[in-house]
């Protein structure tokens, strides 16, 4: 099979497109004819070799956590009912997500609904979970004027979507007039170019002060979104954001923030699992119709492309890689 491997850690130019010995399946895993690989902006801190939420891998590694694609290959114990389905599943800690061939174990998966495509159940399993997660903080209702950062990227694009159809008054901040485009298109009452250093005044002339600020960019667009709040409201600050990596964490303030990734979030999705709780919770979200991921394409061999474009604030939507 062909893959990305990195075998030095460093700038995007390291990820390489080889071809590689076909992984298989051990006892009660899968193996998956890969037709979608997300990008997180995580894998560009592993990547360069900083551990953050996950460890920095091992070299020479095939990066990528989230994959959709069909099961080609069952490993001893594996259910046979799998074999040909179209399936999603986020990895874990467990690298090789950018490959035309992945394995993972039964218990990870997740039958893909007839309605959504494999790299838009990619979408939904990496950031439509953490979106379900965000949202058990604040759950909006018709009263809220909610802030959105980075409101044209992937997990931005479903958080607009999830406060319009409860009714808030949603103001989308996005880089340039391209994506300040997409916001209004994709709903936002108000879609704003962060770039504009008037950008905080023409929040505050449209609805006066905010109630919610859904945070995953910190940095210097966080400040001025904490300033525009109401008293009593609340900035929940989540994600791996550039300013995280750059800085060392996101902008907190004291009585105001609250940081939501975590046990807190764990504890409030429920379940013996979790996380697995949330991933469920996207994609009904999705097969329903109500939420619709944003996808940014890449065809597998321009992975560096890819991460260089993440990184520079190029692209919209959830970054996908396709073999």
């Amino acid at each position: 099979m062909h893959a990305i491997r990195l075998h030095t850690f460093g700038p995007a130019e390291n990820l390489t497109y080889e071809k590689v010995a076909d992984p298989a399946p051990g006892p009660g895993q899968v193996r998956i004819a890969v037709a979608a690989a997300g990008v997180h902006l995580l894998d560009t801190a592993l990547r360069e070799g900083h551990a953050g939420p996950a460890p920095a891998p091992e070299l020479p590694t095939v990066p990528g956590r989230e994959v959709a694609g069909t099961v080609d290959a069952l490993g001893a114990g594996a259910p046979e009912h799998w074999l040909g389905k179209r399936v999603t599943a986020h990895l874990g800690f467990a690298p090789g997500g950018y490959a035309e061939l992945a394995v993972t174990g039964v218990e990870r998966l997740h039958e893909i609904p007839e309605n959504l495509d494999f790299a838009e159940a990619v979408a939904m399993i990496g950031r439509g979970r953490t979106a379900m997660g965000v949202l058990l903080f604040a759950e909006p209702g018709p009263d809220d004027v909610v802030v959105v950062p980075a409101a044209a990227g992937g997990l931005g694009t479903l958080l607009v979507q999830y406060a319009k159809n409860a009714g808030a008054t949603v103001i989308g901040l996005a880089g340039g007039p391209d994506k300040t485009a997409q916001v209004a298109a994709n709903g936002a009452d108000l879609a704003v170019d962060y770039t504009d250093p008037a950008w905080p005044e023409q929040v505050a002339a449209y609805r006066g002060k905010a109630t919610v600020v859904l945070d995953g960019v910190g940095g210097a667009v966080a400040r001025e979104c904490v300033a525009l709040l109401a008293p009593g409201g609340k900035h929940l600050s989540f994600g791996w954001s550039a300013e995280g990596i750059k800085d060392g964490g996101p902008y907190v303030v004291e009585g105001v923030t609250q940081s939501v990734l975590g046990e807190e979030m764990r504890r409030r999705a429920g379940g013996d699992d979790p996380i697995r709780t949330l991933e469920l919770r996207a994609l009904a979200e999705a097969t329903a119709g109500r939420l619709t991921p944003a996808v940014h394409r890449f065809p597998l061999a321009e992975a560096a492309a890819a991460h260089r474009a993440l990184e520079n604030r190029g692209t919209t939507g959830k970054v996908v890689l396709e073999p």
